[in-house]
């Protein structure tokens, strides 16, 4: 299979957090984001997993934490490179005001900028992460109205993930490139200074990556306050394992295929120490509960619903 235009945009972005209620809080009551789905970090079931996203948890809306306080062995990251160290939320370009008004007076510090001709709010969240809310007028994807937070109306939600800002250092600068354009199904669309913009599969909010060239930069270490890794999506299994096997021949070394339940995926490494994850689009968040129900209760992969007691009395209790 000719795997050059397999993939299709991002899936998600994984980000390794702090404290699980004040996580939980940001996102779905300050950021008005859905909480589409509670369950646990597949390799370490003491963390949760939430998945914060649109109405359904489209593939591209999709960000998601490990919220990992407490828990042994778990450091404060350090931003550098080889790391996402941005993840960028689409809201319209007139509701940028709305949104610096109401982070504000939550106690977040923003700042703000403009990049590519589009003008964007930048902030920290309580982990940490580096949040920008950029606006794109072009973004047409359907909002996600919290009733519970009346003040974020259809004229100034979030409308999913818009791009992720990867930290590459000089050497690893031209190899990235090529690879992203030989094989990541991207293209150069704009370059400012030190960072350049790909569309990925023709572009669009959802649809971009940017790069940047640190010179002086350390390598990022992966911890508290850092993002994981950033997905990219596919349409099946066959796609998957396809782009398994070319990354393979790139000498990548990727994983195994891997049962998330909502999807099948496989990680590698393409330069320089990011952690990359191929995701397949189905079969989706709508899997084990009704779209009216998503996200309200714990659920688990059925390999773990024997230990569901122990797992619930490990895990922080939200409110």
């Amino acid at each position: 299979m000719d795997t050059k235009q397999l993939i299709k945009g991002i899936h998600h972005v994984t980000a390794t957090v702090n404290d699980a209620q004040e996580d939980y809080h940001f996102y779905t009551r300050t950021l008005g984001m859905r909480l589409v789905k509670k369950t646990v970090n597949f390799d370490n079931i003491r963390v949760y997993h939430f998945y914060y996203a649109d109405r359904m948890g489209t593939p591209g809306t999709i960000f998601t934490t490990f919220p990992y306080k407490g828990q042994p062995k778990v450091k404060t990251g350090e931003e550098g490179t080889g790391m996402i160290i941005a993840t960028a939320l689409s809201v319209p370009s007139s509701a940028l005001a709305f949104w610096d008004q109401r982070l504000r007076e939550k106690g977040t510090k923003v700042t703000h900028g403009e990049r590519f001709g589009q003008p964007y709010l930048w902030f920290r969240d309580p982990a940490d992460l580096q949040i920008e809310l950029i606006g794109d007028s072009t973004d047409t994807r359907a909002a996600w109205l919290n009733s519970e937070e009346p003040a974020i109306t259809e004229a100034t939600a979030i409308r999913g993930i818009h791009h992720v800002t990867l930290s590459i250092a000089p050497e690893h600068w031209d190899k990235m490139i090529e690879f992203l354009s030989t094989d990541m199904n991207m293209s150069i669309a704009a370059q400012e200074n030190n960072r350049i913009r790909f569309d990925v599969n023709g572009g669009g909010a959802g649809n971009y990556l940017e790069i940047r060239k640190d010179a002086h930069a350390q390598p990022g270490k992966n911890g508290i306050g850092t993002v994981h890794h950033v997905a990219w999506k596919v349409t099946d299994d066959e796609a998957l394992m396809a782009m398994h096997a070319r990354v393979t021949e790139l000498g990548f070394a990727p994983t195994e295929m891997k049962d998330r339940k909502y999807f099948h995926s496989i990680y590698f490494k393409p330069y320089a120490g990011m952690w990359f994850e191929i995701a397949t689009m189905q079969p989706g968040f709508a899997i084990d509960e009704p779209e009216a129900e998503l996200g309200n209760k714990l659920l688990l992969p059925e390999w773990e619903e024997v230990k569901r007691a122990e797992i619930e009395a490990a895990l922080p209790q939200l409110s």
